[in-house]
């Protein structure tokens, strides 16, 4: 007995022990993310600087940190996790994608942001994979035919959160959402493709196995976008029947949250693609839901999901930065570092000319649907377009950890290449281009000059069937340059521009909107107010009056 009482104290202890110790390196870790978000303040107005790049820096910088002080044998205070990524950090970023798109500029431009995203990405896995077979089996690597497509997979996705920190897409919106669209939808294609890639039987390679590959690839699409639409009108649906708001805020703000999250999670349990819903929910819970809840819940909502995005993207690029000196990798591939670094070399070589391979001849293709000229790509804006694409972040590691490792772990030699292979193209993309990016972006795209701040600061005051769309919307063509510098006639008055809109696709789907799906679901100017405090009371009314 005293022998079994012995054990159990030894285990309780070690149990303390390591409890402990989690406790220490998770205390670091958010000291370090305060440091993070502190510097990363302070440079913001530094010409080379992004809060990426400081946050990716900060990591590798720690690493080294933690490896002196461990004499070598690691380097990191985690072990990272796919789990950790795709279930607990990438549903944040990509719900408050959504929920804070503009929606007009988005679905005006629907087409071409889904042929680059999509289309786009789909030739990028093309050719990285065709090379990746035509190079790398020269090499012998000890790599199979599912690891070839997997790297196509891989290194098709994109990174464009640099660029989008350097462009304003009020200056640029046309820009901006075509960056912002695609990086959204290359994310998920990847994963689909990747997903789609690990299930497909490489054994009996034919075109029928080829077709149901393709197949696959659009059920996964389509019905991700379907779930994401629908658990989001459900969620407007509900919020605007039972209005939570009468009683307690706190609770429609748990379940617009919890709403959000189980859009996901719905995705994974049905093997779609949770990136694509939980995106397409976004879009639709700020159309509809979030009009339906109180003042102050707006106000929460809204700064609550931007914060948990942004902590997410900076414990990402921190954690990313100080994984990259993982020891145990490193070991395994240091009797081959010249095979080491061609592989790097021949991988980034492949993201370059895949990424231009589609930008260049897709931005054609768009432009011969195009009939006004602010519509149309200029080649500057292809560039930064191609740009935008060229860095790899996150979902890249995270994918590379799915395939090449177990646990975090590998010790197999073709493995272990590709995993420091993976590392060092993400941080040669992020550090180097990344640094490059503002600078490149303001030579390419200098900003234009402002517009009168009278005008933009009373917006939603003045213009209110605007739907707070960018002020350059009235602008372009008024005796202003357009994105692809023609310049359009003035239109004679702004009451021709509001009482006589394009009949565009937007313009049909508000009349949708306004007749059938609002009256059900809810949204702008379709519930009754009925105000949660003296303070909601008040802001309404100041926004009824500013209407006037």
């Amino acid at each position: 007995m005293g022998y079994d009482f012995g054990i159990m104290l030894s285990t309780v202890n070690n149990l303390s022990t390591s409890d402990h110790a989690s406790v220490i390196s998770i205390t670091f870790f958010v000291t370090l993310l305060c440091g993070c978000i502190v510097i990363g303040h302070l440079l913001e107005d530094n010409r080379w600087m992004n809060e990426s790049i400081t946050t990716l820096v900060i990591g590798l910088c720690t690493g080294v940190v933690i490896l002196l002080i461990s004499g070598g044998t690691s380097s990191r205070l985690l072990v990272f996790s796919e789990d950790l990524f795709f279930i607990y950090l990438l549903p944040p970023i990509i719900f408050n994608a959504g929920f804070q798109v503009k929606k007009k500029q988005f679905f005006r431009n629907f087409m071409t942001i889904m042929m680059f995203g999509a289309l786009g990405t789909l030739i990028s896995f093309t050719i990285i994979s065709l090379g990746a077979i035509a190079i790398f089996q020269k090499m012998d690597i000890g790599l199979g035919m599912g690891d070839y497509l997997a790297i196509g997979a891989i290194f098709a996705a994109t990174d464009s959160v640099c660029t989008l920190q350097v462009l304003n897409q009020d200056e640029t919106p046309l820009l901006y959402s075509l960056v912002f669209g695609e990086g959204v939808v290359n994310d998920a294609t990847s994963v689909v493709l990747f997903n789609a890639v690990q299930n497909f039987d490489l054994s009996h390679i034919s075109g029928i196995e080829a077709l149901n590959l393709i197949g696959n690839f659009f059920y996964l699409f389509i019905t991700s976008t379907i779930l994401g639409v629908a658990v989001g009108l459900l969620s407007a649906y509900v919020i605007k029947k039972l209005y939570f708001g009468r009683h307690s805020t706190d609770r429609e703000v748990a379940v617009m949250m919890l709403m959000a999250y189980v859009s996901y999670m719905l995705a994974e349990l049905f093997y779609l693609s949770g990136i694509l819903t939980v995106f397409f929910c976004g879009i639709v819970m700020s159309h509809y839901t979030w009009h339906n809840v109180t003042e102050n819940s707006r106000v929460t909502t809204k700064h609550t999901f931007a914060t948990l995005s942004f902590l997410a993207e900076v414990f990402i690029f921190l954690y990313v930065g100080m994984d990259a000196l993982d020891i145990e990798k490193w070991n395994a591939v240091s009797d081959s570092p010249k095979t080491s670094v061609s592989v790097s070399a021949t991988l980034l070589g492949l993201t370059l000319v895949g990424r231009a391979a589609f930008v260049f001849p897709l931005s054609f293709l768009s432009n011969l649907t195009k009939k006004s000229p602010s519509e149309k790509i200029g080649f500057k804006q292809q560039i930064t377009i191609w740009w935008a694409g060229l860095m790899r972040g996150a979902v890249s590691m995270a994918l590379a950890y799915n395939q090449f490792t177990r646990d975090g772990h590998t010790q197999v030699r073709g493995n272990a290449i590709l995993i420091t292979s993976t590392i060092t193209v993400v941080l040669f993309s992020t550090v180097v281009f990344g640094l490059m990016t503002k600078p490149m972006v303001k030579f390419l795209m200098p900003p234009s000059k402002p517009i009168s701040r009278s005008i933009s600061s009373q917006q939603s005051f003045t213009l209110p069937l605007l739907i707070q769309d960018s002020i350059t919307d009235l602008f372009v063509g008024n005796g202003q340059t357009s994105e692809g510098g023609q310049t359009i006639a003035r239109p004679s008055s702004l009451r021709m521009l509001l009482t006589r809109p394009t009949h565009t696709v937007h313009y049909y789907w508000r009349k949708f909107d306004d007749a059938f799906m609002r009256p059900v679901f809810g949204g702008r100017g379709f519930v009754p107010f009925v105000p949660a405090s003296p303070i909601d009371r008040s802001i309404h009314d100041l926004h009824e009056d500013s209407n006037y």
